[in-house]
């Protein structure tokens, strides 16, 4: 057993000695995943409540997604953009038909979902023989970490030692209209926004904000485009959260939850935004390609459902009474929100979450962090209920640790 014990370290060091040091990965190393369970290198068993951050929306190693995986696999994988894919076709008809957009472009992440969103605003309106350059995106906000995706985020700590930035883009407060009323002019092409915002941990936009920011565009012929990289693909109980909120975008991006483990990015638009693209004015060497694509159509099969769909608010509510009850008994949250299997926990111990998923992980439950003090849940939409239940059991063990 001592030999095995060293299994997590002995890859932690290799990790440590051949990655880059960008991350601060936890001291265990899984070694295979299955639905809601994982085991590490010791084979101690985990349920999942993370979601590798909101990606595995059907779980690991999910029998449907392998068995399309293991069939387009034999068949083509990559053929360049020079080259039309069935399964990307596919895709983007699944994608137009359950949304509002009429045409996508592939990507391969959230952040090059974002770039192209962007892109695609300033060069509409530059195609239109009208000057505007400026975004306008909001405080507390995150889209990505490449220079572009920083510049719109609102982390200092990000942006560190990466400058100049893009200019450009001008912050206002996030569910404060006024705000927005006083920086946006003749010159704003877009106003890029988290219906939900998710690296600060799951805050919400009000109703009436984004019908507002919908209003304010419309009435200064600015783009809205709504960033559903962690919201989308049914983690709010609907397939985009902007249908719970009935408020249109002009442009939305989708990630993370689309590839059901595999990377993919998608940037939704409409005819009139789409024609702003003309053949060699974007592209991407492996977005679009077909074997990601396959998976990411049998994803959405899967996920826009409604019998899925609706189990996904009981299971909301399962999570949040047994995390309200856990912080009742220890006084451990300051606030629990939820947006369907999407729940940020803060802590009343600030600065404190990583202390807290070291425990969590010595009990046999992963979730992770958003920002330094709340913790953030966000598991597979199937999650069996007794896997939320044994979850919750585990992760109680490890908040009366965390608390003595």
């Amino acid at each position: 057993m001592s030999k095995d014990k060293n299994k997590n370290a002995i890859l932690k060091k290799d990790y440590e000695r051949v990655i880059m040091p960008t991350y601060a990965p936890a001291n265990f190393v899984p070694k295979k995943a299955l639905g809601s369970e994982v085991w590490d290198q010791n084979n101690k068993h985990y349920i999942d409540l993370g979601g590798g951050i909101a990606v595995n929306c059907l779980g690991h190693s999910n029998p449907d997604l392998l068995s399309v995986l293991h069939t387009q696999s034999k068949k083509i994988w990559h053929t360049s953009n020079f080259f039309i894919n069935k399964p990307a076709i596919e895709l983007a008809k699944s994608l137009t038909d359950s949304t509002f957009a009429d045409k996508v472009f592939f990507s391969n992440s959230g952040s090059e979902a974002n770039e192209t969103a962007i892109k695609i605003a300033r060069r509409f309106y530059f195609k239109t023989n009208i000057k505007k350059t400026e975004i306008v995106s909001f405080t507390n906000s995150f889209h990505g970490r490449s220079l572009l995706n920083i510049a719109l985020g609102d982390s200092e700590t990000f942006k560190e030692g990466f400058g100049p930035l893009p200019e450009l883009i001008l912050k206002a407060k996030f569910n404060d209209l006024n705000s927005v009323k006083e920086i946006i002019s003749k010159n704003t092409a877009a106003i890029i926004i988290e219906p939900i915002q998710g690296e600060s941990g799951i805050q919400p936009a009000t109703k009436s904000f984004l019908k507002g920011l919908r209003e304010i565009c419309n009435k200064h012929s600015v783009l809205l485009i709504f960033d559903e990289i962690q919201s989308g693909i049914g983690r709010t109980g609907s397939l985009y959260a902007y249908m719970k909120y009935g408020v249109i975008p002009d442009i939305l991006t989708t990630a993370k939850g689309l590839g059901g483990g595999l990377p993919i990015g998608a940037t939704l638009v409409t005819n009139k935004l789409a024609e702003s693209l003309e053949t060699g004015t974007h592209g991407s060497t492996f977005g679009g390609n077909p074997l990601v694509c396959a998976v990411a159509n049998k994803v959405l099969e899967k996920v826009n459902n409604p019998e899925l769909l609706e189990k996904i608010i009981k299971k909301e509510k399962i999570l949040v009474n047994g995390l309200e009850k856990i912080s009742s008994k220890y006084k451990c949250f300051s606030e629990i929100r939820s947006a369907g299997l999407w729940i940020g926990c803060d802590l009343k111990r600030v600065g404190e979450v990583k202390t807290l998923l070291d425990f969590c992980y010595k009990e046999g439950v992963i979730a992770v962090s958003a920002g330094s003090s709340t913790l953030r849940i966000a598991p597979a939409l199937n999650i069996a209920e007794e896997e939320i239940t044994t979850a919750l059991e585990r992760l109680e063990k490890a908040i009366n640790k965390f608390e003595s």
